[in-house]
């Protein structure tokens, strides 16, 4: 069962989102919370778009809404997070209403290239792999960070015979457990157990509650997760691998141009940093918006 959210072009906060499920106001501006910044369309931005999507006056987004502080879901189950907020913002630099669709995060891709979502934003990393398959627009950097209970030695170097937990289909899934378990096979040791759930907090409470002694996330979640723990998660050493996070849009599409032009306008005028800066995660921002990073950057 799939979860549609239709919103005003740059509803961004959680306030604003809580305020139904259902909006068929048109608008192109609006205040995020905290900010005292008004988000505009922007001309140049709204000219790239691709006829059929303007004409529409929506951009669907996919999201997985599991990864917080990135994306996640309210009370009433509509997506929140500084990446659907930055989603909201570029919408409003497009001159459009939002429509998200809530998906699990391995159908999102197919839902581009199937036609039924214009872009995806659920933290994607942009590498080569998913390039084959979509276009990046790529907008923050952000590292892999492990979390263990207070008071453990867990060393993500040397965590062959520990059991780590990951969202399913992260690059923690996906690449960096399956490397490190290469290198574990190789020494002769013991295997990682890869815990995979379907969202970030079940694998933060797995750790929590004693099942995995460790769990593996993109930075600014791992973080997220340590503050959310009442004192019983601390970081287990440093952010490695940084890699940038990307938009996700069918390969060869028109929209991708629109959508770098809108973001790197919020960048520009100063809408961007402060959506990270309200959610303390200024450290991944970038100044200029590219596209295909890993095989452009």
């Amino acid at each position: 069962m799939r979860a549609r959210y239709i919103v005003p072009a740059f509803a961004a906060t959680a306030v604003l989102l809580l305020t139904g499920c259902v909006d068929n106001t048109t608008t192109t501006s609006t205040t995020p919370s905290g900010s005292g910044t008004t988000i505009e369309a922007d001309a140049a931005a709204v000219a790239l778009l691709p006829e059929d999507i303007k004409s529409a006056g929506v951009l669907i987004i996919g999201t997985d809404a599991a990864y917080p502080p990135n994306e996640y879901k309210d009370e009433s189950g509509a997506p929140i997070g500084w990446g659907i907020e930055l989603a909201n913002g570029i919408a409003a630099k497009l001159g459009l209403d939002t429509e998200y669709e809530i998906a699990s995060f391995d159908t999102i891709i197919p839902k581009i290239t199937g036609g039924t979502v214009d872009i995806g934003e659920s933290s994607f990393t942009d590498n080569l792999e998913r390039e084959k398959q979509v276009d990046f627009v790529n907008y923050f950097n952000a590292g892999i960070l492990w979390a263990a209970p207070v008071g453990s030695t867990v060393d993500p170097d040397n965590a062959c015979g520990l059991a780590v937990a990951v969202q399913a289909n992260t690059v923690e899934h996906t690449d960096e457990l399956p490397a490190k378990n290469a290198a574990c096979a190789a020494a002769g040791l013991e295997a990682i157990e890869v815990l995979p759930y379907p969202s970030q907090d079940e694998a933060t409470n797995a750790v929590v509650l004693g099942k995995a002694d460790a769990l593996s996330a993109d930075s600014p979640v791992a973080l997220y997760a340590i503050s959310k723990a009442e004192g019983k998660l601390e970081p287990a050493g440093e952010s490695f691998d940084v890699a940038p996070y990307g938009i996700t849009v069918d390969k060869g599409s028109e929209l991708t141009k629109a959508v770098q032009a809108a973001l790197q306008s919020m960048v520009d005028d100063g809408s961007y940093g402060k959506i990270l800066s309200e959610w303390g995660v200024t450290d991944g921002g970038i100044d200029t918006i590219t596209i295909n990073a890993a095989s452009n950057g």
